[in-house]
């Protein structure tokens, strides 16, 4: 049920939603050594509703960092949920259709109980006119910001799903660090995959239970257990980074050794598929089929990525890796996706175990 909450947003391009403060706050946790005197830009977050903004406003100082940039585009859907704090010269009802970029380079105790709270930021912002100010669009790719772009360091955010493609790959094109929000379904694009094959990006630490409940104004069709007011639940959301953070250090425990019965061959690939991550066998010296979800348990001085088998693999993969993996056009295929006695698979990562183990 939850997946048709993303599909119909895609249909329509209402795929704004605003991430919940509690799920950022779990996320950042693990990057804070990366912001220290950085410049940190959020350039798909209104600061009436961003809850990034809010995050990174109120620990200003204790990151450290050197500026803090937030734009939102004009026509934005979400009014009043997450952040209400309201600019003086403007009606309530002018922030759904003007763009506004704020940048902040300090925020001071301004109330004096000895902590920079939510009202601390909420003073700066109503008393500080350098701090706001309107922007033609707010789109991401239109120039004024992307020479914001050009300023941060660190780009941290949850860009619109539907134009992740553009938005990742306007990250590559500018070198810039960032942790932002995806779905994973985004692994498969031609454009994104080889960017994790690369090791250019990889994944964080991801929702609990990879899904998450977004503020949205969409409607939201999940079960009664899994439903929330003003509330959409997506699943198969994560976190994409190009910060180097300890999990990717972290090595897979392998307990599975390899059979024949167990471990079928494609019938269009020369490699084994897995069924689950976790069945991956340790002695295992060729090429492996495993699900998409193992990037959440990647470690590259573990493993080898050598392409995906999905439906776009035979249109976007070099000749010589199609070579490497052994492939053949079967009629079950669709494009790429391996086929096991006849059935075609759900999509794969073919990946090759570095330090195979004769015993474990």
């Amino acid at each position: 049920m939850a997946n048709k909450n993303l599909n119909a947003a895609k249909v329509a391009k209402k795929d704004e939603f605003y991430t919940q403060l509690s799920d950022i706050e779990r996320e950042l946790q693990h990057y804070w050594q990366h912001f220290r005197g950085k410049v940190v830009l959020c350039n798909c977050d209104d600061p009436y509703e961003s809850n990034f903004f809010k995050y990174f406003a109120l620990r200003f100082n204790q990151l450290g960092l050197k500026k803090l940039i937030c734009t939102c585009y004009n026509g934005s859907p979400v009014t009043g949920n997450e952040l209400a704090i309201h600019f003086d010269g403007f009606d309530d009802d002018e922030p759904k259709k003007i763009a506004y970029k704020v940048e902040i380079t300090e925020v001071k105790d301004e109330n004096g109980d000895g902590a920079v709270d939510l009202s601390d930021v909420q003073y700066l912002l109503k008393n500080d006119k350098n701090v706001l100010a309107i922007l033609k669009t707010g789109d991401f790719r239109s120039q004024e910001c992307i020479e914001l772009l050009k300023e941060a360091d660190i780009v941290v955010t949850n860009p619109p799903f539907s134009l992740f493609r553009e938005y990742i790959g306007q990250l590559m094109e500018y070198g810039k660090k960032f942790v932002i929000v995806g779905h994973q379904n985004a692994i498969t694009y031609k454009e994104v995959f080889p960017l994790l094959r690369n090791n250019e990006m990889w994944l964080g630490y991801g929702f609990k239970g990879a899904a998450a409940h977004f503020y949205s104004p969409y409607d939201d069709i999940a079960s009664a257990g899994d439903h929330k007011e003003n509330m959409i639940r997506v699943s198969g959301v994560n976190w994409f980074t190009n910060l180097e953070i300890p999990k990717r250090n972290e090595e897979l425990d392998l307990v599975c050794r390899y059979s024949e019965d167990e471990y079928p061959k494609y019938d269009n690939y020369d490699a084994i598929n897995v069924g689950r991550t976790q069945d991956i066998p340790c002695d295992y010296a060729g090429l492996m089929g495993v699900p998409i979800t193992f990037l959440d348990k990647y470690n590259p001085n573990q493993f080898e990525i050598i392409w995906q088998a999905s439906g776009n693999t035979r249109a976007s993969a070099p000749k010589e890796v199609l070579e490497r993996m052994g492939y053949e056009i079967h009629p079950e295929d669709r494009g790429g996706c391996g086929v096991v006695h006849g059935k075609r698979q759900y999509s794969r990562i073919l990946i090759r175990n570095k330090h195979p183990q004769a015993s474990c």
